[in-house]
This record gives structure tokens, C-alpha cells and sequence, in this order.
């Protein structure tokens, strides 16, 4: 087991480089900096501006800089901001995303796992044909065009939920529907087929035959078996809400990480870009790999080397 954990840890490593390496290079590579819109200022104060940010060094000592900073935690401040500290932004403004995130993440499980279950126990029935609609539905419009929908619906048409803000249970109701809606269809699907295929297997149909009660055999058997898919699912579906977010809460003016990205990215700037790069990609190294363990102890039959046994 430490042998596998060591193993994973190693290549979340190797992960984090290249993506703030790439992130880094791509980011210089397009034209313009954080002060290129500054044209009022005079030459002689974006130059200090420059030497104060190590923009008017080579590429390659930026790069080596910054890389030494992020070993030593330090995450840099802002270029527009005054003051601003990234790591105390990425702080100040997470709870929310955490929150929405979370919420997202539960009510998509739960949601799903029950579409799936019902579509599988009613196969080719009018349940099973409403459930994979709704999947199809889910999975083709995009998480914006249906942000956009239940905003101009429920908010604007029927005044049943807020059009934008934080600051209540109401508030979360639209974010958190069109933020969980594509993996809801995922999951839906997923399971769906999973438990079809666990219903025609052997040993439920000896678990009939030895008497088991209909619900025991859905409890230990078919459920167990059939949201296996569900855990590998879980850290894709973790970077899709994450990733997902960014648009949400802009849409919704969440005022969390998401939107603080977005208007970094706006402004060119730098350090905020890659503080919320790196932070973004190490939740969702920590997802996978929590989702890679859950998996091993799901399933028996994952070996810790990582395959199946034969």
C-alpha cells in the first residue's frame, strides 16, 4: 500500500510540473503583459513597474524564479491588485466555490445513481425512456446554455429563485442545477447499463434461486456492483465541476474562485493566472488520486499494483 501511494504521489509530481510549466509558456507566449493597457502611464514608471515584477528579465530566469517560489509555497502577488496577495485571494474567495462545488458533486451522485437505478429496474418502460432523455439532454447543451435557460425561466419569468448572488440557500438552487446537470446524465447513464449488465448475471439469478430477499439481493449485490463505474467516474466529474464552475459563477456572479480567474485572465494577470492554475490542478490531482484508493477497496479484485487480478 505505501509502495502504491508513494507511486501515485510521484506521478501528481511529475503532473504539477508540466502543467505549470506549460501553463507558464503558453501564458508569456501570448502577446501582451499586465501593463500593456496602461498607456497612460509614463514609460519611465511601467519600466519600474517591470523591474518590480521581473518582467523586463529573460524568459527562462522568470521561469526558474517562479518555479523556486512555488517550491517555497509562495505563490507571488497580484500585478493588479495592490498589495494582493494570491494565496490570500485564492483563501478569500474558495469557500464559495467549495461550497457549490460540493453541493454539485453530492446532489450529481445521488441524482444520477437514482435516474440510473430507476431506468435499470424499469427497463423499456416509460421510466427508463424519461430517465435516458433527460441523459441525452444533459449530456448534448452545454452547462452556460442551461445556465442561461434557468436563469431566464425560473429567474427572470417566474421570479422563483434569484438571478445572481451568493447569499442564501435560494441563491444555490440555479448554480448548483446547471453546474451538476451534465454529470447527473453521465451518472444516470453509467449506472444504468452497469446494473442491466449486473441483473443478468449468474450470481444474482443464484441469489434468487437461495431465497434472498429482492432487496437484499439490490443492496449487497446489483447497487454495490453497479455504481463501480460511478467511483472511476468521480475524478473526471470532479474536473468537469471545477472546470465547469469557472463559467457558472460567472454567470450566476458567485463571487468565488471562478470568477476571480475569469477576470484575471481579462487583465493578463500573471501571478493570479498561475496561483489558480496550480491550486485548480492539485485538487484535481487529490481527486483522482482519492478516487484511485476509494476504487481499490470498492472492488477487491483492483491490486494495488493497479490491475485486475485474473
Amino acid at each position: 500500500m505505501v509502495r502504491y501511494v508513494a507511486n501515485k504521489f510521484f506521478y501528481m509530481l511529475v503532473s504539477l510540473f508540466v502543467l505549470i510549466s506549460a501553463t507558464f509558456f503558453l501564458m508569456k507566449a501570448i502577446p501582451g503583459d499586465p501593463f500593456t493597457s496602461e498607456k497612460k502611464v509614463p514609460p519611465e514608471i511601467k519600466a519600474r513597474l517591470y523591474e518590480q515584477y521581473g518582467l523586463d528579465k529573460p524568459l527562462y530566469h522568470q521561469y526558474f524564479k517562479y518555479l523556486g517560489e512555488i517550491v517555497q509555497g509562495d505563490l507571488g502577488v497580484s500585478m493588479k491588485r495592490l498589495n494582493q496577495d494570491v494565496t490570500h485571494l485564492i483563501g478569500q474567495t474558495f469557500s464559495a466555490s467549495l461550497k457549490l462545488g460540493v453541493i454539485a458533486i453530492i446532489v450529481s451522485v445521488i441524482v444520477g445513481v437514482f435516474l440510473g437505478m430507476m431506468a435499470a429496474l424499469y427497463h423499456r418502460k416509460f421510466i427508463d425512456s424519461a430517465a435516458m432523455v433527460l441523459a441525452v439532454l444533459g449530456i448534448a447543451v452545454p452547462s452556460f446554455v442551461v445556465a442561461s435557460l434557468l436563469q431566464y425561466v425560473f429567474a427572470y419569468k417566474f421570479h422563483m429563485f434569484p438571478v445572481s448572488g451568493f447569499k442564501g440557500p435560494l441563491y444555490y438552487v440555479l448554480p448548483v442545477t446547471a453546474l451538476s446537470a451534465q454529470p447527473i446524465a453521465f451518472i444516470a447513464r453509467l449506472t444504468r447499463s452497469s446494473m442491466l449488465e449486473v441483473l443478468h448475471a449468474d450470481y444474482i439469478k443464484t441469489a434468487k434461486a437461495k431465497g434472498l430477499s429482492w432487496a437484499a439481493i439490490l443492496s449487497r449485490h446489483v447497487l454495490r456492483n453497479g455504481i463501480l463505474p460511478v467511483v472511476t467516474y468521480m475524478g473526471p466529474m470532479t474536473a468537469n465541476i471545477v472546470t465547469g464552475s469557472v463559467v457558472i459563477e460567472q454567470i450566476f456572479g458567485v463571487g468565488g474562485i471562478g470568477k476571480q480567474f475569469v477576470e484575471a485572465i481579462g487583465v493578463r494577470d500573471y501571478t493570479v493566472i498561475m496561483g489558480i492554475t496550480i491550486f485548480y490542478g492539485v485538487l484535481l490531482m487529490l481527486a483522482r488520486f482519492i478516487t484511485d484508493i476509494a476504487y481499490v477497496f470498492v472492488d477487491p479484485r483492483i491490486k494495488l499494483t493497479g490491475g485486475k487480478e485474473g
